[in-house]
């Protein structure tokens, strides 16, 4: 799996409801030529249209370039990319988004078999309401019980999840604590187990300088996602990101 092969490395996400075709082209041009290892795309927020066309255009700009679905629903899939994190939200109770998106993603991925990455996703409390947590109506993980998102890690392995994102929302106060991280990270197995490689483990949200990005790998993480501070265009440079995450 093409993604997989490129880390340790920074994610760079693109959020369609935000973000016109042309702008996300030139932010998938500069995340390449910094060096970041792919692109996610998705919203909290369905939007099909405006999913699928970002991603084509993000396909004919980069199109040597990993591109992966970060999908907040089943009406957000595109067969534009490489690689869908098919997300079950572990951290909350919400039917809907632990095993209903799922079913309703059958029929699209039948006709168009873009690979998937099976992910127990954990929301971790950011220090704010998100708008993944408006729209999934699941509360976050508490920040300060690294134990707790460390059993749902380790639940969602067992079950037979292939990755775990820990994301503390888009727009958080703060980002996922490195405690968490590490908790997590310890549960999936650490560096891999037997010779086998590491469970893949990302982390996102309120990541907004390089040396949060740093403090997240240096706790466990494989992947690092970025997102706002590229969307308002008012942070450090890509390239500063991409070194922290590859020190």
């Amino acid at each position: 799996m093409i993604l997989l092969d490129r880390r340790p490395g920074l994610l760079v996400l693109i959020d369609p409801s935000h973000t016109p075709p042309g702008e996300a082209a030139r932010i998938g041009v500069a995340a390449r030529d910094a060096g970041a290892a792919a692109l996610l795309i998705g919203s909290s927020f369905d939007g099909t249209r405006a999913t699928h066309f970002v991603a084509a255009a993000l396909r004919a700009a980069v199109p040597d370039f990993p591109l992966v679905l970060f999908p907040g629903s089943a009406m957000q899939l595109t067969d534009q990319v490489d690689l869908v994190l098919f997300l079950s939200l572990v951290s909350g109770r919400n039917p809907q988004y632990l095993i209903e998106e799922h079913i309703r993603a059958v029929p699209f991925l039948q006709r168009h078999p873009v690979p998937t990455l099976s992910t127990g996703y954990l929301l971790i409390d950011g220090g704010r309401v998100t708008s993944v947590e408006a729209v999934s109506q699941t509360r976050p993980l508490p920040a300060d019980k690294p134990e707790l998102a460390a059993a749902h890690t380790m639940a969602a392995r067992l079950i037979g999840m292939q990755a775990i994102y820990l994301d503390a929302g888009s727009g958080a106060e703060r980002p996922v604590p490195a405690a968490v991280i590490r908790a997590c990270r310890a549960a999936t197995g650490g560096a891999g187990v037997g010779g086998d490689p590491a469970v893949p483990l990302f982390v996102g949200g309120g990541i907004r300088s390089p040396e949060q990005a740093h403090a997240a790998r240096a706790a466990g993480a494989d992947f690092v996602v970025i997102g706002t501070i590229v969307e308002r265009g008012t942070g450090p440079a890509l390239e500063a990101f991409v070194q922290a995450v590859r020190a």
